[in-house]
Formats: structure tokens, sequence, C-alpha cells
């Protein structure tokens, strides 16, 4: 078969926003096929909600809709532009159920839509654990003994036939969403109704345990010939029990031999032919090593987190060469210059990929850090190495946890062997380096295989780079002979870790190694399906092959490592923007990163990629082959940033706004001192070493006070404080801090609406192209804010005020680049609250919203002293914006059933959507959709309260009235209701009488929620609300800014009713200069 020619349109799927289990990976694989499409000459339609991505640029596809991914707004995109076939295998779980859903509802016959790439009855196939399982069977393929529940009673009788631990999988959900492994029926019944909820079809999957075994995962292509191949071969080094998510792998399988690799190979391919999907599959098998018993887990119908993986690991381009099949071309028809065509494609790379995941708990107070079958992690690393050590090693650094090997992890050292392998019996996120302190404590390779199943050979490896780490260690203050530093060099550690194990400066380790003549070298992963394209690893095993071009001026930009909350895809966003601009320019691009899951490590992003960890011992090495005429470290949040000033130290030139401005903006005492030359006011503030200048700050600024550490991002360890006795557990809580990382004190603005405006300058002049508005009060972190852009309810005055604030502020400080500007209106008076002169998690948002370039602006600037352009900000003009765009933030709450879901100072979104409008009310009412979340337009409304939010709460209730809603409040909220004039119904509290509300949002009686914490001033806890409001998915507002929002939003839907959909292409064109 070949290229179809009756089809010209082609609508494709993303994935929406990011969320733990699904996550950059999908911007990554639809960005890919947009291009391998457009290639081919089709015309692309894109629908996504998620304006961090690459993918939603309107440059991307032909026509961009930012909508909620639901079938009535795909139904109106469909109407509206009409094309002859649907791609959704690209947009992980939620492309897939849309188009399912798209299917059943006859939306797609309707339009004569036809599917591509993965049939609709093959997504059921894979999908539906009923039809798999049939089809498995007819295969004869064993899968773990299981039947299907529909209810917890079913679920009951089955457990006990099957005998416990069960394992319980609800249908079409991912990241394991609401299952779980139980051990008895108490256990059973909570996660199985939790799972029954998860579920689409509220099915539930209950399944013998094979704890333990091995998990081993085959990625495999196929095309409509029935052309097969295995892209790539991955062990789970952790056995069954913990979510491939969150599992150390290995790529090639280290440990398991040919003849079952071969075997199961065989297998897939069964299951791939006969489900007949074209593209990749993802296909998870259980191997018992005792019995040699294989079982298959699922297949995954579509390219998935794993893909990306593999795609990175081998270099095989899954989601372009996917959705070149899609389209009719076969393996045999895509020429590879390693192989001839792609269907002689064998995985036979001569490294060691390692892939390690990361995670946030410290994020989440409450929530055990312990790993099961539901995933945890928000983000992930990929390192190559020649031996697993090497690999293994250099992942542990590329984690950017503050550690640099595997040793002296938290406390584990000062532990007892006994203590330590209790704390092994349960899965954690410190599993690895609980293990390599219990074998520095004489555990044996058996004692601790007994307890975690994980093989001996990896455990054996780990044993030896203990026994040599405490071979070096025995000569501290000293270097090691010339030998023993060559092995420890070879077998991965870093020189980092080497200083602080022999307890020298890392640049003395450095020096002496250079001497030996001892570097990093360089070896090429080929890209299949080109000619001769390939991306770089750095090894101390092997000589360097690494071609180095003369010519153009080269610049290196610096990534942002693993994605984690606060520094997740926006960064990349800007480096990936930063790399094609600097192309347009005329320069040869480097990229340094170690994320397997983003569109800056696709090979053709860059000009030349380096995966690597960003550490300086990696990037200097870098840079000292490649000799680039400057570094960019301002894009990829604060991991480069980090960097920065030892990288100037040594040399390297640095570009745009230097380390000592972001240095001074970080700095307090400097930085008040130039707003106070400036005439800028500032909420006054402190900074405090130790508890008792803490508590005398404190008393001077009076309390409430924002406290948190310097140097971070994404609000770590942010709190408002509110006495004395907090303030002590606070300072004595705090980790590392010292002269000169102090703890930043603040007045607490309280009731204060906070803003925020991104710039680009080039040190002489600014230019702010709109001002953020949040939806959130002061005291709620800005990346988990609703924000409204361009604003709508800051005086013109006050935008003005910030607008020239901000220009102020930028040249005072010689920002070249851009830079991001946090404010806070009180009572009419703008306070400045931080500066961050680098790129932010808003301009993604802003370049979407406003029509402008941020990233290629700020790039034509820094390397104006190379070009010697002149700068492009006098020439950029103020616009008028004719429609509101609304960010929303997204959160794993449900993930973490344990945590109350209340927003704070310290950031706990792991993604955003953005809804956009002629409306205001409807671009928030379409945010909230976006997040899954509708917004109910009649029913009844949960109003409860704390003191503080007393005074405003008559006149949201006003409104709800006005919209027909019916108001239940608790006791005082619902007197002070009353003595407004307003109808309303008491209902109470936990613990006050039956029924109470929880009793009324279990049994779905309740469509809203308004409920703002009581917090400190009264001791009780009210977090079950909100719990309860999550687990059956009621909309619920945390702050009064929230609630006033929500019912503007509904209130303008039952007056206009819903606008029409508008691509953003169309929305770029009704802007116009002032």
């Amino acid at each position: 078969m070949s290229q179809r020619k009756d089809i010209h349109k082609v609508l494709i799927i993303g994935s929406g926003p990011i969320i733990i289990g699904q996550a950059c990976e999908f911007d990554y694989s639809g960005t890919q096929a947009c291009k391998a499409l457009k290639s081919l000459g089709y015309e692309i339609v894109l629908v996504n909600s998620n304006p961090a991505t690459i993918m939603t640029d309107p440059e991307t596809a032909d026509v961009t809709y930012i909508e909620p991914l639901n079938v009535k707004r795909m139904e109106q995109i469909i109407k509206k532009e009409r094309p002859d076939a649907l791609l959704p295998n690209l947009g992980g779980q939620s492309g897939l159920n849309l188009c399912a859903e798209l299917a059943k509802n006859g939306v797609l016959d309707k339009y004569h839509v036809q599917v591509i790439g993965v049939q609709v009855d093959a997504i059921e196939r894979g999908e539906d654990r009923i039809a798999f399982k049939k089809t498995m069977d007819s295969l004869g393929i064993e899968m773990a003994r299981s039947e299907v529940a529909y209810s917890v009673e079913e679920a009951m009788g089955i457990a006990d036939r099957l005998g416990y631990p069960v394992v319980l999988r609800p249908a079409y959900t991912m990241g394991g969403a609401g299952g779980g492994l139980v051990y008895n029926v108490e256990e059973l019944k909570t996660v199985c109704a939790r799972g029954l909820q998860a579920s689409l079809v509220g099915q539930v999957l209950v399944e013998e345990s094979i704890l333990g075994w091995e998990e081993l995962e085959l990625e495999v292509v196929r095309d409509a010939d029935n052309h097969m191949i295995t892209v790539c071969f991955i062990e789970n080094i952790d056995p069954l029990g913990v979510h491939t998510g969150d599992s150390f792998c290995s790529a090639p399988m280290l440990t398991i031999s040919e003849q079952v690799q071969k075997r199961l190979q065989e297998k897939s391919y069964k299951i791939v032919e006969s489900i007949q999907v074209i593209g990749g599959t993802n296909v998870q098998w259980a191997h018992d090593p005792k019995t040699d018993r294989d079982i298959v887990i699922e297949i995954n119908p579509r390219t998935s987190r794993s893909s990306a993986l593999a795609s990175k690991a081998t270099g095989f381009p899954i989601a372009l060469v996917s959705a070149m099949l899609a389209t009719g071309l076969t393996l045999p028809e895509i020429p590879c210059g390693k192989y001839g065509t792609l269907d002689r494609y064998v995985p036979d790379g001569d490294y060691v990929v390692i892939k390690f995941a990361r995670w946030a708990f410290e994020k989440f107070k409450g929530v055990e850090d312990k790993l099961g079958t539901q995933m945890r992690a928000v983000g992930e690393v990929m390192s190559i190495g020649k031996t697993f050590k090497e690999a293994f090693q250099k992942a542990i650094r590329s984690l950017e946890t503050g550690r640099y090997g595997l040793g002296h992890a938290r406390d584990f050292d000062q532990k007892s062997k006994e203590e330590l392998l209790k704390l092994l019996i349960t899965p954690s996120s410190e599993r690895y380096f609980i293990i390599y302190e219990a074998l520095r404590k004489g555990a044996s390779v058996d004692e601790i295989h007994e307890i975690t199943k994980v093989k001996h050979y990896f455990l054996t490896q780990m044993q030896e780079l203990v026994q040599e780490e405490e071979t070096l260690a025995a000569g501290k203050g000293q270097l090691p002979d010339d030998e023993a530093l060559i092995t420890a060099k070879k077998h991965g550690f870093s020189d980092k870790y080497l200083s602080q194990i022999l307890d020298l400066p890392e640049a003395d380790i450095r020096s002496r190694r250079i001497a030996l003549g001892l570097e990093e070298a360089w070896e090429g992963v080929h890209v299949s399906g080109t000619k001769d394209s390939a991306y770089y690893y750095s090894t101390y095993n092997a000589k360097d092959q690494n071609p180095v071009t003369q010519g153009k001026p080269k610049i290196m930009i610096l990534g942002g490592g693993p994605n984690r909350i606060g520094q997740g895809i926006e960064f990349d966003y800007c480096c990936v923007h930063a790399s094609l601009a600097l192309k347009k320019l005329g320069f040869e691009t480097i990229i340094v990163n170690c994320n397997p899951e983003t569109v800056s490590t696709d090979y053709d992003t860059s000009d030349k990629l380096y995966f690597e960890p960003l550490t300086l011992e990696d990037v200097l090495s870098i840079y000292k082959k490649e000799q680039p005429v400057g570094v960019i470290a301002q894009f990829g949040g604060q991991t480069p940033l980090n960097l920065a000033a030892d990288l100037e130290k040594n040399g390297v030139k640095i570009l745009g706004t230097s380390p000592s401005v972001i240095d001074l903006a970080e700095d307090r005492d400097q930085f008040r001192a130039m707003m106070e030359k400036l005439d800028i006011p500032m909420p006054e503030s402190g900074m405090a070493v130790n508890v008792k200048e803490a508590l005398q700050i404190a008393e001077q600024i009076g309390y409430p006070v924002m406290v948190r550490p310097s140097y971070v991002l994404g609000g770590r360890g942010m709190e408002i404080v509110y006495d004395a006795e907090s303030m002590e557990g606070y300072m004595n809580a705090a980790v590392g801090v010292t002269p000169d990382r102090p703890i930043l004190i603040d007045r607490f603005l309280g009731h204060a609406t906070e803003c925020e405006a991104d710039a680009v300058s080039d040190g002489e002049h600014a230019f702010v192209p709109a001002v953020m508005e949040h939806i959130e009060l002061a005291g709620v972190h800005s990346g988990d804010s609703a924000c409204i852009i361009p604003s709508r309810h800051i005086s013109k005055e006050n935008v003005e005020t910030i607008k020239e604030y901000t220009r102020k502020i930028a040249e005072e400080m010689h920002v070249r680049g851009l830079m991001n500007m946090q404010y806070a209106i009180e009572k009419g008076k703008v306070f400045v609250l931080e500066a961050n002169p680098r790129a932010s998690r808003t301009v993604p948002l802003v370049s979407k919203v406003c029509n402008i370039r941020m990233v290629p602006l700020a790039i034509e600037i820094v390397t104006a002293g190379l070009t010697g352009r002149p700068s492009p900000v006098p020439q950029l003009k103020e616009h008028t914006i004719p429609y509101y765009g609304v960010k929303e933030a997204v959160f794993p709450f449900n993930m973490f059933q344990e945590v109350d879901p209340v927003l704070g100072p310290e950031m706990r979104s792991t993604g955003e959507v953005l809804g956009l409008s002629a409306s205001y009310g409807e671009a928030f009412y379409k945010a909230q959709e976006a997040t899954q979340i509708k917004l109910p337009l009649e029913g009844t409304v949960l109003i409860s309260v704390s003191d503080r939010d007393k005074p405003e709460v008559a006149e949201v209730a006003r409104e709800f009235a006005k919209a027909g809603f019916r108001i239940i409040a608790s006791k005082h909220t619902c007197k002070l209701l009353r003595e407004s004039g307003i109808e309303a119904e008491m209902v109470y509290k936990l613990h006050e009488g039956r029924p109470d509300m929880r009793d009324l949002i279990t049994n779905g009686k309740i469509d809203l929620i308004v409920n703002t914490p009581v917090g400190r001033e009264r001791r009780e806890d009210d977090s079950y609300l909100r719990k309860a409001a999550i687990k059956k998915k009621v909309p619920y507002m945390t702050t009064i800014a929230a609630a006033k929002a929500t019912v503007s939003g509904i209130l303008s839907l039952k007056k206009h009713g819903s606008s029409e959909v508008q691509s953003l292409q169309a929305l770029h064109a009704s802007v116009r200069d002032l």
C-alpha cells in the first residue's frame, strides 16, 4: 500500500494538560506527527487545551484550536473544519478515549470522518478489559487469572476465588488511576469503589497478583502491509508491583535471555497483528524467572510514555514514523541511512540506557512516599553510558535533587542495617539510595533480593560501587592514585561526588583528571529514517567519535532537565524556540538536556543534541569540545541558572542577562535598595539566618508574614506564618539555610490582587505585551492561580503603573532578554513582590494570547553583539486584544487522595489549560471545562466560608441566586445570608449532626461547592469537604475570588449561550495596533 491521496485534511487530538501519567511526551509525539504529515502535503487541524506546548503554536499545524477536549467542542470543530481523517493515537489516553466517544456518539459518521492509525474497534480490543481477554484467549496467550466486576460485591466474590492479594485495574484509565493492590476485603472495598468511579465504563478488572515477577516491555511498530519491527526491549529493574512510570528501567534488557526476548517478540507480534494497530504499540509483559511463565499485562495501542523513552533510547522516531504509516506508507518505503529501509531495522546500539523517575512527594504534606500500581512520578531522566554503572550514576546526577552519586542520601548512612532493611519492605522513591547504604552496612545481595526481588545482577553492580567508594574514602583529604581515579571515572563517579567522598575541591579532581588525559569522549546514536543524523552521549569508556564542525558560529542552549512541579514544559518551550530562532539568524545550535519526554531532545530541534546531565562537569566538557561563542542559560528555568555563575568562573561566556544581575534580583537587600532608588514600593521585608533574627523581623513587620528560602522555583518551602510559635517551627525545619542563602520574610498582603507582567528588554528599553491578573488573591502561588490575560478588573492607571515599573526595573537592572515581574495591588496601590530576570512559565501563554513571539525577540537581543542587528524592542507596538485568555492550573489531587486540596504559596499544579473567548465569563467557563470540571448551569450550591471571607460572601451568593441556584450553607454563613435577604437552607458541618455536608456530597445532592478553608483561626479540620468533592468530581472553589469568577462564567453562558469556536490563527488576525 502506498500513501493515500483520498484524504487531504487530518485532525489531530492532543493530550490536554500535563498530569501525572500523561506528561510532555505527548507534546513531543504530536509535534512530530504534525511535522511528518506536513512534509507529506496534508493540511492539519490540531486541537489541544494545553497552551504550554510547542504543538499549540500557530506555526505547528495549519489550523490550531485551543479548546476543551470533549465531544461537544470536538463536534463544533469538526462541523466547522470538515476534516477527512482523524489521527487519535498521538494524544495519549485522552486522545484515544475522545476518539472512541466521538465514534460512539455518531459524530464521525455524521461528518464522514475516517479514523486512521488505529481503528475504533482496535481501541476497544486494546482498552476494554473483557474484549482484550477474549482476543488473548483466541491467540492462546496467557493472561493473569482475572474476572471483571461492575460492583464492589462482585469484586469481593472474585477476590475470594482468586485469593488475596489481588490487583484492581479500572478500564479506560491511565497512570494506573483508581487502581491498586489490595491485601484484604476492607482495602478492596475502598479501592474498588474508587476504581469504578475512575473508569469511563464503570468496569474494574480483579486479577491475581504477580508481584515480584520481572516486568518487561516491547515497543512494536506495524504498517498496513503487516511488516513489524521491535524498536526497543525495555527491562524494568523494579519488579512487578511498581507502576512502569515509577520504575527504574534499562534498555536493552540486561538480564533476560535471548530465548525469552525472542519468545516475547513473537507473541507481541501476534497481539499487534490481531489488534491491527498501525504505528507504535507498547506491549507489557510479566515473566516469572522461577517457572518461565509469560503473562501479557496490557497493551497501549498508541504512542505512550514508554515510546518517547524508546525513541530517545534507540534513535527511532516512533511518533514521526507512526504518522507516516497512518497515511498508508509502509516500512520498506521509508529509507534509512543505516539499515537501507526501516523494515530492516534492529535495535543494535552498543550502549546502556537508564531511565529514572523524578517525584514530588515533598510538595504534598500527608502523602506517604510509597510506590505501587498507581503512578506517582512527575517527570523522568534518561542517561546513556557504555556500562550499567556509568549510565546509572549519570542518571542519578541528572535528577537535580542535589545528589551526585548514590551514597549518603538524607540520613540513611546514620541508620543500622536492620533499620535500612525494614525501610526496604515497601518500595519508595528512595529505594535505591537505601539499598546502597544497606550494602555499605554489610547487608548481603541475597538479603536485599529476598525483600525487594530486585535481581542479583543489579544488586551486585551496586555492591561493587559501594566497595569502590569505601576504598576511595579511606584516603580522604588527598587525591587517589592515578589508577584508582581512572577506574572511578570509568565506573561513572562524577567529579563532584568524588570531591564529596574525598573532601577535596571539585576543581582539584578535574585538573588532576585532565592532566592524566582523562576526558569525556562522545559517541553518536544514529537516528533511524535519516541519512546520517545522530545525537551524542559522553563516556569515559571509549574513544571519541564526535566530529566537530567548523564554519558557522555556535551557541549552546542549556535545557531544563527533568519535569517537576514548578519547572515544567514551559521552559522546554522556551529552549526549543530559542534553538529555532538562532538557526534562522545563521548560528549552529547545540542543546544539552537529559529529559526524554521533550521536544528539545528531538534530534532536529537543534543542529546538535547532547543527551547529558546538566552538571558543571558535563557542560564544561562539551563547551571545551565545541567552543561555542556563547551559552544561553535564561530559558531552562532554575536548572541552568544555578550553573551560570560557576560556568562564568570557568571562562564560559553567558549570553543575555549576566548571572550577577540574577543574583541581585534574589538578594533582598540589594533589590530593596534598588526599588528605593527608583521610588517603587515593596512590602516590608527582611532576611534571617536563624530563629532569633526571624522572630525579630516578624515582630517589626507584624504578622501574618510570608516566609521562603532564596534561590528556589515553584515556591518550594514557602509558607504564610500567622504567629511566633509557627515561625519557630518553620525556622527549625528549614534545611540548608546559610548566610549566603538566607530565609526571606515579607509582610503578607492579605486582601491584595496579584498580577504579573512578562517583558522583553534590551537593557535600554523594555516592552510589556500585557498584564496578567490573578484570579486568586495574594498568597496563592502564581503557578497555581488562575489568571486572566489581558487583565479585566485592574484599573487603567494601575496597568500603566505596572508597565512603567516593569520598564524602569528592566532598564535599571540592564536585563537583556526576558523577564517576569510579580506585583500585588492593595487598596489601589501597586507593590512590587519580585523580579525574575529570566524566562518564566508564562512565556508560552503570553506569546499565544498576545500574538507576540517572546523568545525569538529575546534571541535577537542576546545575540545582537554577535550579529550587529539593531534591537527589535523600540519597534514593538502596543496592541488591543479583543478577547480574553483564562489560564487554569491542573492538580494531581485525584492521585493523592489523602491530601487537602487547598492552594497556598507552594506550587502544586502539574500543568495548565487555556480558555479563549471574547467574553471573560465564557473564557473562565471554558478553562474550567478544559480541566475536566464542567461547571453546572443550575442546581444546588453549598457555601461555607471562613470568618475572613464573611464580608464578601453575600455578594457571591446573590449572584448564584440570580443564576437560579438553590443555596445551602453552614450555620454561620446561612445566618449571614438570610440577614442580607438571600434565601438559604442550613446544613450541618461534620460532627454537628446528620445528615451533614459530607452526606449530601456523597449522595450526589450538591452540584457546586464554595468553601474557603478556616485555616489557623479555629483549630478544626474542614478538609473532608474538599476531599469529598474530589472523590465525587464536584467542582469546588476554595477562594472567594474563584467563586466570583465561577458565577460570572455561569451567568455569561446562561445569558449568551456558547459562542462559535475560533481557531488561534483567526483570533490572532483580530488583534489590532493601538
